[in-house]
């Protein structure tokens, strides 16, 4: 059978991890692992170390699954008994040593079990194989694939699994409607007598191990260890069976049982009984050792190359076999006391071998073995013959009675890793082509290293639109179009009476004349209404529709603004007190309902019409009458955000933590406000995480604020990577992470960060994304200024604030220290303080500012199809959750209740316990905050909500048959609106691809929103939605992330592998529009019931540091350093940057390990010329500083160029007498470079199906090998500076965990045995092994292997190889098998087209634009200015390589 199946990298466990269930396949886990390069056969304590550390990352990282093993799958290993007894250690490990929860009781994934087991769990993805050990075996797997693909479950390949400090990614595919037919075929096979599996079971061993496993018992009833009892009954029964097959045999042939491509000739000559009972007794002293020896002391176990005789082979086999019957025994056994805990450690192969060869080649030596070994080995060996019941066998001593040789000589191949040197004979260091490139001259990064021509930064690389300095007519044309749009888009965002307008101070000195003149209307006004207040106010008490009548008169005569205002406030004070009074009597009817109704008249009066007016004191006053009167959400919006706005006001930093629509973003806005009234200087920059937000704010500020500024100064600009415009003379200047990364390391532009006031950092819990996490880190570290870092999505908000608080002392600490530094700078100091006197000092101190609860609710529906009929049913949030998730985890702090959902879960609590003794406490006409009141407020109903999840919480204490019996009612991914036309709007979409597809459903009123759409595609979308021109739009995750795309109601509809958590909150949140909706609504179609339960109930995410440096890092802090301005300021920001990680905060042994990073990153950087013995950048600096985002591409790219390969490459030819370059050139040169900056891995599986496709080109060709012998030169370097570093940091592992076993935590360690000469020969410890796990030790693995073999490190060092900037060649699964590089950038080149590269390159449409889009941007950064001579080759070779790529990405347009 052979499928297609196309998988994708992704990320397996987002930030929701609780919601992200999945399954494991046991025997895709167990193929995965036995086939690890790492494992030498025979070693069962390493492969058990593999296994746990698989599944321990994922515990680790709070994932939650189960483990399947298939009981048809057993049979496939009969011809593998080695593997069958290993499948069954595994299965009884599981059961016995850990708490992972697995299943054996399915037959396999076609039986009706099975089906009902999905759909009570409904997994997120499955973890399986898509290859097998034997072809039968492939077949089952891939039937497995087909049935959960067909269920729309993702499956993921075990083998190509990858993590880091965060994340776990694999190779995912997604369910499609093909799946669904290959399973009605492969199950119409299955049907008409095809089958694909082939079941064959021997008992060929049960009768002989069912007896002398209960006459062990008999002889040790007190229990033993695992080890011993399936050592002495394999030994003893497998001598039996092997005497009566002697006996029987008449020829060789008959001892072939179950073997498979044995050469006869080498069983001419089986083993005598006596030559395996020699086997046996080195078999139980190897069991002895594993008992007595401590992990440490095996580990130094020396290395043989010898492997064990071929005419060994059937005895061996019939030991595993015994095994296997003795596990499959032991499992029906429950009145023995056997001590499982040795399961793990059962066999060591590699140690049976060197006492084999000791006895057999070295016995000579006459070591003793010592008598506590010798008395343990004495006595499983007499139990051995004592159950065997053959007293012909001999004693123990001599361990060897036979000469025979029991091991052979491996044959190895000689080879070895060559660098291949020859190939740079023809670039010696007097070849023009090298001499030119100058490594030794420092770096400047104003200039070439090279040559005086200007050098651009990467913000000059930026494409600039026109901004507020364009001198030509065209410039401002275009700037003027640009602010016309972001007029239009934020109109949509924000309405149009809402913008601020800053004064100038001929403004503001005409307004205080004007204020002058005014001063005596004013006066004179006041007086009037002092006369007429007390009046007024007393008939409003005696007569409330005259005395309201009278005010209204009043206001309407009276020209002065402000004492309306204040006449406004007295009646409305006056009609809250007759209210009161009003409400304390008795007689319902006494209860005038116009009072009530006039005083929400004032209180909207005072609110629209003297908003400027209202101080602190008056919207307290305003928001305490709606409290009163039951309205808590006006309340909310009408004094928002108090704390906040008081942070800003005191220029302090904040941590704010509310839900979406929650307002938060509000106290960004008055934060810029403030910035632009204080002058002309300061700097508020707003980090928004994608560019599509960046436009949102853009627009929003834009409409928001307007101020006459000097000449070149504008309000708003902004910096992303594809685009700016007036980013360095604005005030708010709108950016993504990457892009203030490089203004603020850019030691040239030190004197415009010095003018930042504030940072504001929108979606802040991107700081434990899966890309650019250590981007934001850098960020949070670095600034000066006080920050508002605002989420919706952290769940220990308290461990960050503490960890910025740490970060601003020690900029409270540096700056103390800098106004302290000297008499040197005093004359410096004086003209700062001159600059700052109308800027108020910026503090320290960091807040918290958690909101727990939305403006409105949000209530759920499940929609299906039940007899034709389309259902939407009520899903409470309660029936998401169960006993076993509220005992483990509690009820989740962001699930919340409508009231009506209070309402309905009591009367279920009552329905179910109609004796519960809170009955009538809780009953919500007798609840305390409810009693006797006219109008029940938010937070009354709130904490209503609160007792009954006490009260849930409380019944799973009691009686766990009691809570959430009965599940109410049964879920949508994508959002839904729509829209009628609007053509001044539809313009942008012009020149945008496809375009004609979405006009045709905008003019329908249907609108669409993902990541394949350009900006201008989804902006249009947004401003159309939000001026309600379309009603109806369909989205992915892209409105996840903060866009301002509010709505009545959100529906998901179909499951999806990106549907997570928090996609799911973030998405849900938009329902409900602030001042719109009381409710908002969510609505979940074709989505499994389980997955609703998981997406409800799962927990907000902890915010855990990414790995923070870099060798580019570090190579660009010591640029900052070195060409500062302001040297001080700069070292302030390296130190910052590598003492205060996230990563390592309270946690000492990392920071001393990301210390040991630093200083082997500047040895590397010194010694391969990038920085001078001062730590001053030269050479080639700047080129790999410009190219961070690649490495270790960059440095390997300065390789070749300082090696001259690529002007070997580029020989022109002339044509019209202009240099032009071959297409092999070109081929060759798109090779190279996307070997370097196009490293896109595929499957190892899509191998397979080359020649499926035609022309296209799948997988990348290897790097010529030329080019490929420098990156073998490189790696070399990097590996013997990084080996050090290795070694070093190993010396902070915790030893005493790197003994036990990363999930059972079975502990190997113990007291080294001294009295044993044997021992002390067998483990000398004569290789290097310092920063090898103990456990992978035992499969022969030393340092030398550190970088091939990620998983044989110490796993508490808390490093992963990838850290180290290597360019593997060739990349490798677990299982050994190469991922091939996928040649998406030699295929656009070859056909320059899109749709190829989505059909036949595994890329969507949105991947496949933005690949090659960054491609050619890396074409034109990397080599454009390496060399001042324009006819360069190698020049005019990337200009010609680059000019195709924008031609047929851009002019063609072929999708």
């Amino acid at each position: 059978m052979c499928l297609i199946f196309l998988f994708s990298m992704v990320s397996l466990l987002k930030d929701f991890v609780e919601s992200e269930f999945f399954l494991i396949d046991g025997d895709s886990l167990f193929i995965t692992c036995v086939s690890n390069v790492n494992f030498k056969k025979g070693q069962t304590l390493h492969f058990f170390y593999i296994v746990e550390q698989f599944l321990h990352d994922f515990i680790q990282k709070e994932a939650k699954f189960v483990i399947v093993f298939f009981k048809d799958a057993e049979n496939m290993y009969f011809s593998y008994p080695e593997l069958q007894a290993l499948r069954m250690i595994l299965i009884q490990h599981l059961e016995h040593n850990t708490d992972v929860t697995i299943h054996t009781e399915f037959s396999n994934c076609l039986s009706p079990e099975w089906e009902i087991f999905l759909q009570q769990c409904y997994p997120y993805f499955l973890i399986v194989s898509e290859r097998g050990i034997t072809p039968c075996q492939t077949d089952f797997l891939n039937i497995f694939i087909i049935h959960a693909l067909q269920k729309k479950i993702s499956i993921v390949q075990p083998s190509g699994i990858e993590s880091d400090v965060l994340r776990i990614y694999g190779y995912c595919a997604s369910s499609c409607y093909s799946h669904r037919l290959i399973y009605r075929l492969i199950i119409q096979r299955l049907q008409t007598g095809h089958s694909l599996f082939r079941f064959v079971f021997k008992k060929f061993f049960l009768l002989q191990i069912h007896q002398t496993l209960s006459l062990l018992q008999n002889l040790w009833p007190e229990g033993a260890d695992i080890r011993s009892v399936v050592c002495s009954i394999s030994c003893s029964v497998t001598l039996k069976l092997y005497k009566k097959m002697l006996h029987k045999a008449e020829d060789c042939e008959n001892l072939n049982i179950c073997t498979e491509n044995h050469n006869t000739q080498d069983l001419k000559k089986p083993p005598t009984l006596k030559e395996a009972a020699d086997l046996c007794r080195m078999l139980c002293l190897t069991v002895v050792l594993l008992q007595r020896l401590p992990l440490f002391q095996r580990a130094k176990s020396r290395i043989i190359t010898h492997v064990w005789d071929s005419t060994l082979s059937p005895f061996l086999r019939t030991l595993k076999k015994c095994e296997f019957f003795i596990l499959k025994q032991l499992e029906a056994r429950n009145n023995w006391n056997v001590n499982f805990t040795g399961l793990p450690d059962l066999t060591d192969n590699i140690l049976w071998k060197n006492i084999a060869y000791y006895y057999e080649i070295e016995y000579r030596l006459n070591l003793e073995l010592g008598d506590t070994l010798m008395q343990e080995c004495l006595k499983l060996w007499n139990t051995v013959l004592l159950l065997s019941g053959d007293g012909d066998l001999g004693g123990l001593i001599p361990l060897r009675t036979t000469s025979r040789p029991f091991l052979t000589q491996k044959q190895t191949s000689p080879g070895g890793m060559c660098i291949i040197m020859y190939v740079f004979c023809f670039f010696l260091s007097d070849d023009p082509a090298v001499l030119s490139l100058s490594k030794k001259r420092e770096f400047d990064e104003l200039t070439h290293w090279h040559s005086a021509r200007p050098l651009s930064d990467d913000f000059e690389r930026t494409r600039c639109s026109s901004d507020a300095k364009s001198k030509d007519a065209k410039g401002r044309w275009e700037i003027q179009k640009l602010h016309h749009f972001y007029h239009v888009f934020g109109k949509s965002l924000i309405g149009s009476n809402r913008s601020v307008r800053i004064k100038t101070n001929a403004e503001k000195f005409i307004e205080e004349n004007q204020k002058r003149q005014l001063a005596k209307l004013e006066k004179r006004e006041e007086e009037r209404w002092n006369n007429l207040s007390l009046y007024i106010e007393k008939e409003i008490k005696e007569s409330p529709k005259s005395g309201i009548k009278r005010l209204e008169d009043f206001l309407q005569i009276c020209p002065v603004k402000s004492v309306r205002f204040t006449a406004e406030m007295v009646g409305m004070d006056a009609c809250f007190k007759l209210w009161m009074e009003y409400c304390l009597k008795t007689e319902a009817e006494s209860r005038d309902i116009s009072i009530i109704i006039n005083l929400m008249k004032r209180i909207h009066i005072i609110h629209e019409k003297y908003s400027e007016l209202l101080q602190n004191t008056h919207r307290q006053k305003l928001a305490k009458y709606l409290r009163y009167i039951g309205f808590d959400n006006l309340a909310h919006s009408l004094y928002p955000q108090r704390e906040l706005l008081d942070v800003v006001d005191n220029n302090e930093s904040a941590v704010i933590v509310a839900p979406t629509s929650s307002g938060k973003t509000y106290a960004s806005y008055y934060c810029m406000e403030k910035i632009l009234r204080e002058g002309n200087e300061g700097v508020v920059v707003y980090v928004a995480p994608t560019k599509a937000l960046v436009n949102q704010v853009v627009g929003t500020v834009c409409n928001l604020f307007t101020k006459a500024l000097p000449k070149g100064l504008v309000v708003c600009g902004t910096f992303t990577r594809d685009y700016r415009h007036d980013a360095l003379n604005c005030q708010i200047l709108v950016t993504v992470p990457q892009c203030l990364e490089i203004l603020l390391l850019s030691p040239h532009n030190q004197k415009w960060v010095k003018r930042m006031r504030y940072v504001i950092f929108d979606e802040v819990h991107c700081l434990g994304g899966e890309i650019g996490a250590e981007v934001w880190e850098h960020l949070l570290v670095m600034i000066r200024c006080p920050f508002l870092a605002l989420s919706a999505t952290i769940s220990n908000p308290e461990h960050l604030t503490e960890w910025l608080v740490l970060i601003k002392r020690y900029w409270q600490h540096v700056e103390s220290t800098m106004e302290n530094s000297g008499s040197s700078q005093n004359a410096l100091k004086a003209s700062k303080k001159q600059q700052r006197k109308r800027i108020e000092k910026s503090s320290h101190i960091v807040r918290l500012v958690w909101y727990k609860e939305r403006y409105n609710d949000l209530e759920k529906y499940v929609c299906s199809l039940k007899d034709n009929d389309f259902l939407i049913e009520h899903y409470h949030p309660c029936a998401a959750l169960t006993v076993n998730h509220i005992e483990k985890y509690g009820i989740p702090l962001d699930l919340g209740f409508s009231p009506r959902e209070s309402i309905l879960l009591y009367d279920a609590m009552v329905h179910v316990w109609p004796e519960w003794p809170r009955m009538q406490e809780l009953e919500p006409e007798e609840f305390s905050c409810f009693k006797n009141k006219v109008v029940i407020m938010r937070a009354d109903a709130k904490k209503y909500e609160e007792e009954l999840k006490k009260e849930v919480i409380h019944w799973t204490q009691l009686d766990r048959t009691k809570v959430l019996k009965d599940k109410w009612f049964n879920l949508i991914w994508q959002i839904i609106w729509a829209f009628q036309t609007l053509m001044k709007i539809l313009r942008r979409l012009r020149g945008t691809r496809q375009c004609y597809k979405l006009h045709s459903l905008l003019r329908r009123g249907i609108g669409y929103h993902h990541g394949s759409m350009e900006y201008e595609e989804r902006q249009v979308v947004e401003m159309l939605f939000r001026l309600k021109h379309i009603k109806v739009v369909t989205a992915t995750s892209t409105l996840a992330l903060g866009i301002n795309m509010p709505c009545k109601s959100v529906v998901f509809m179909e499951d999806s592998v990106f549907l997570d958590a928090l996609n799911f909150r973030q998405m849900s949140g938009r329902a409900g529009r602030r001042g719109e909706d009381l409710i908002g609504n969510v609505f979940f179609y074709d989505i499994p019931l389980p997955k609703i339960q998981r997406l409800l109930k799962s927990n907000v995410p902890k915010l855990k540091g990414q790995f923070p440096l870099s060798i580019s890092l570090v190579l660009r802090l010591m640029l900052l350093v070195a060409k500062a301005n302001d040297k001080e300021d700069a070292k302030a920001k390296a130190l910052s940057v590598l003492q205060h990680s996230l990563m390592s905060f309270k946690r000492p042994k990392i920071e001393c390990m990301l210390k040991f990073y630093f200083i082997y990153s500047l040895q590397f950087l010194v010694t391969e010329g990038y920085l001078n013995e001062e730590c001053v950048p030269i050479g080639y600096a700047g080129l790999v500083s410009h190219l961070h985002y690649h490495e270790p591409a960059n440095f390997v790219l300065v390789s070749l160029l300082v090696k001259g390969l690529f002007h070997k490459l580029c020989i022109p030819i002339s044509i019209d007498g202009r240099k032009t370059f071959s297409e092999d050139v070109m081929e060759t040169l798109v090779v190279v470079l996307a070997n370097l900056f196009g490293r896109r891995y595929l499957p190892p599986c899509v191998e397979n199906f080359k020649k499926k496709f035609s022309l296209s080109k799948v997988t990348l060709d290897d790097l010529p090998k030329d080019f490929a012998a420098v990156v073998e030169e490189h790696n070399n370097r990097m590996q013997g500076n990084f080996g050090s570093f290795l070694l070093t940091i190993s010396k902070l592992a915790d030893m005493r965990k790197e003994y036990q076993l990363p999930l059972s935590e079975i502990d190997f360690s113990g007291k080294e045995c001294e009295d044993s000469e044997l021992v002390s020969h067998l483990m000398p410890g004569a290789e290097s092994r310092t920063a090898v796990s103990p456990f992978a030790c035992l499969s022969n693995i030393t340092d030398q292997d550190l970088f091939d073999i990620n998983v044989a490190m110490l796993q508490t060092i808390n490093l992963n190889v990838k850290n180290i900037p290597l360019l593997c060649l060739n990349k490798y699964d677990k299982t050994g098998r190469k991922c091939p590089l996928n040649a998406y950038a030699l295929n656009f080149y070859k056909h320059g087209s899109l749709l190829a590269l989505t059909l036949d390159n595994w890329l969507n449409m949105g991947d496949a634009f933005n690949l090659i889009r960054d491609f050619a941007l890396v074409i034109q950064i990397s080599l454009s200015e390496l060399c001042d001579d324009e006819d360069d080759n190698v020049v005019l070779a990337f200009k010609q390589l680059s000019e195709a790529f924008k031609t047929k990405l851009w002019k063609k347009r072929r999708y």
